[in-house]
């Protein structure tokens, strides 16, 4: 087993890092403070591959591995967390078009999602389905040559401001005349996933939600009141939508495990560089030992958390059977590592670390937030618990 990256991998490091130095790291406190949702960046990003790194080849995307893609991640999380995780859902919208939607949909979206000029946002979560996404209400009904959608969803990251939809809904069976009724498909099998113009009639937006982080997105509530689209453009078949949620939520939560990591790793290296450059009691903070002790666990643990997801990403990309269990440990465990190591960083800082002229304030709130999308932890220790405990199951 190799651990170290192959010249693929350095040279898709060293562009995604020169990109996050040049293009995000110098504006995202801006970004933040503003809460400016930066299109043009993201346009330029689209210009390199980043909005499409595991779309396949033939649609136009860079058919990357889950494992090059977490590596690229990485590096543009160091630059900007709020802004790489947009990138993330939008890598998620683009790939799930391109992989399941029908040819005409694929020639109609890909292009323009592949190149930012439009943006995806991924809706799944309800105002009564978070955790429990199978239990969501929304409904599709199909008639004729449409699909009519009703329902709501809820912290849609981008929603507002982004040119597509990937929606999940449940079908509903089609009147049979007399007395029956429309009825909802039940549990997860009645579960289907549509792609939705963004300015489609009938969609109305909520107000933007005011945030603790991930400022540069928008995050808004989206009501849909018989909103038609073209049955053209449900993914796959009928009752596919919550299979093809769950094969997306594993790939989002190295993801965001992944942005995790990358803003842990640059607080720890502006928390390394200011421990040699502040002095107290006549000598530089990285002379003390307890705070030495700090930074090496910091680092230990931090160096777990990659190798972890980078583990859980390869199980990913071979299509392990026990990938998902594998997925959801280094969620949890990134995201939990991540939100410590940003957490003691700022300790690290003293009282600087908590104001806004340093940025050490900002990676501390924007991590809180991936412990709990994508499944929150405790989610991930449920789904890990459930396959231990599974007959035959080995983790090893």
């Amino acid at each position: 087993m190799d651990f170290e990256l192959n010249e693929d991998q350095r040279a898709f490091a060293e562009t995604a890092r020169q990109f996050a130095l040049e293009r995000l790291s110098p504006m995202a406190a801006e970004w933040d403070e503003k809460h400016i949702f930066p299109r043009d960046v993201l346009k330029e990003a689209g210009e390199l591959g980043f909005l499409s790194l595991y779309t396949p080849e033939e649609q136009g995307g860079l058919a990357l591995s889950r494992l090059d893609s977490s590596i690229i991640f990485e590096q543009l999380a160091m630059g900007c967390t709020s802004t790489t995780a947009f990138m993330t859902i939008h890598n998620m919208v683009t790939w799930m078009i391109a992989s399941f939607a029908t040819d005409e949909a694929k020639a109609e979206y890909c292009p323009q999602l592949i190149t930012g000029d439009w943006l995806g946002s991924y809706c799944l979560t309800e105002p009564n389905a978070g955790s429990d996404a199978a239990s969501l209400t929304t409904s599709a009904k199909k008639v004729k040559d449409q699909y009519i959608l009703n329902g709501a969803k809820t912290f849609i990251s981008g929603a507002g401001e982004t040119d597509v939809l990937v929606v999940m809904a449940r079908s509903v069976n089609n009147d049979q005349g007399g007395n029956k009724k429309a009825e909802h498909k039940s549990g997860a099998k009645g579960i289907s996933a549509f792609i939705v113009p963004a300015d489609a009639a009938g969609i109305t937006y909520g107000r933007k939600e005011p945030k603790m982080g991930w400022n540069s997105q928008p995050t808004r509530s989206i009501t849909f009141d018989n909103v038609a689209i073209p049955a053209r453009n449900l993914l796959g078949q009928e009752g596919e939508g919550f299979t093809f949620a769950m094969k997306g939520l594993d790939g989002g939560r190295i993801n965001i495990a992944t942005c995790s990591v990358g803003t842990a790793q640059q607080a720890l290296n502006q928390a390394t560089q200011y421990m040699n450059e502040r002095k107290q009691f006549g000598k530089s903070l990285a002379q003390f030992q307890g705070l030495q002790f700090k930074l090496a666990d910091m680092a230990t643990e931090l160096i777990a958390a990659r190798q972890l997801v980078r583990y859980a990403a390869s199980k990913l990309d071979r299509q392990d059977p026990e990938a998902t269990a594998y997925c959801a440990m280094a969620k949890r465990f990134a995201t939990d590592t991540g939100f410590t190591v940003c957490d003691q960083a700022l300790q690290l800082y003293g009282g600087y670390g908590y104001i806004k002229e340093y940025p050490l304030e900002r990676y501390f709130r924007d991590v809180r937030v991936h412990q709990i999308l994508e499944g929150t932890n405790e989610i991930m220790r449920l789904i890990i618990a459930r396959r231990l405990l599974a007959e035959g199951t080995e983790i090893l």
